[in-house]
């Protein structure tokens, strides 16, 4: 299969960044951070990167104290490294998707040592993030998995995270991420609508970075891509049975049948003077709906509740 785009995994890598940045993955505790009587030691620790970058390059596990803590994870620090672990990433609470009691969770781990592992390492940035959970394999394990994983292949691992961005599954001591784009054919608007904490699933390796410790991966193409038929299965001219899956104030998008997803705009609907779309549909209203136009690279379709030159719609009246 080809390779992921260059683009693509720039992308991903730049939400994953900013997600973690927000975090405070820079060793600096936040203005709204928990603190330790001596937390502020974090930034003042001068970081051996020598052995950092062994850390990483040889999977070893190193033992680090929790110095502080801030709504995204611990700053963590030894008698030469400091880094952030994220909340992800540790045993007892990832998953934990009710953010109401996190402060007080994560406030529990300061004071503790925790056995980590270095799931990246970048000296020009000034970070290291390390992890417990990857901590759980034995060293060098992942050296060991990432020589086992194929670009192409399947593999099975358990859903470790959820984000706005996409899900993290660990696959065994490596953990890969299946980004919004690669969870289904149809769209998507959060990963929690697909996956769930904690199960166990089966994906297609998209790309492999081991020098970063990446792995891309995807869910939605071990599955046939509706799009590539969908432009010969449908006609223009036929009405067909579709799902309001959104509703938005300049339209509606409505799945159909085969599984794809294509937006209704307003001025495609028959509404009345000064009615607006969430007045006229509603999510999980059953509608007949006809194909305007289908982009299958970009995955976009366009769809129409009118009949010719009609005011009135083809059907509105289906139950949720």
């Amino acid at each position: 299969m080809p390779m992921v785009d260059e683009g693509w995994w720039e992308t991903v890598l730049a939400e994953e960044g900013n997600h973690l940045d927000r975090a405070g993955v820079r060793g600096q505790a936040t203005s709204g951070s928990r603190k330790a009587p001596h937390a502020d030691a974090v930034s003042r620790t001068a970081t051996n990167w020598e052995r950092a970058k062994q850390l990483f390059a040889l999977d070893q596990i190193v033992n680090l104290g929790v110095t502080a803590c801030n709504r995204g994870g611990l700053l963590v620090e030894g008698e030469d490294l400091a880094g952030f672990v994220p909340f992800s990433h540790l045993v007892e609470i990832s998953g934990q998707t009710d953010s109401t009691d996190r402060g007080r969770l994560m406030e529990a781990y300061v004071g503790r040592t925790l056995r980590l592992k270095v799931i990246e390492c970048a000296p020009e940035d000034g970070r290291i993030v390390f992890s417990e959970r990857a901590a759980q394999a034995e060293p060098g394990r992942r050296a060991e998995l990432f020589q086992s994983l194929h670009v192409g292949a399947r593999a099975v691992g358990g859903v470790t995270n959820i984000t706005d961005f996409g899900v993290f599954v660990d696959l065994g001591g490596v953990e890969g991420l299946i980004h919004i784009s690669e969870l289904s054919w149809g769209r998507v608007v959060h990963p929690n609508q697909i996956v769930r904490v904690g199960q166990t699933l089966e994906v297609e390796i998209l790309d492999l970075a081991p020098e970063r410790c990446r792995v891309a991966l995807s869910l939605k193409r071990l599955l046939p891509n509706p799009w590539l038929e969908i432009g010969a299965e449908l006609s223009k001219a036929a009405a067909v049975p579709a799902v309001v899956t959104s509703v938005l104030s300049y339209g509606a998008f409505a799945r159909l049948e085969c599984g794809v997803e294509g937006l209704i705009h307003a001025s495609e609907m028959a509404l009345a003077e000064g009615q607006s779309v969430k007045e006229f549909l509603r999510e999980g209203q059953q509608v007949e709906v006809r194909v305007l136009h289908v982009d299958a690279a970009h995955q976009r379709m366009g769809l129409s509740m009118k009949v010719g030159n009609q005011r009135e719609p083809m059907v509105s009246a289906g139950g949720v």
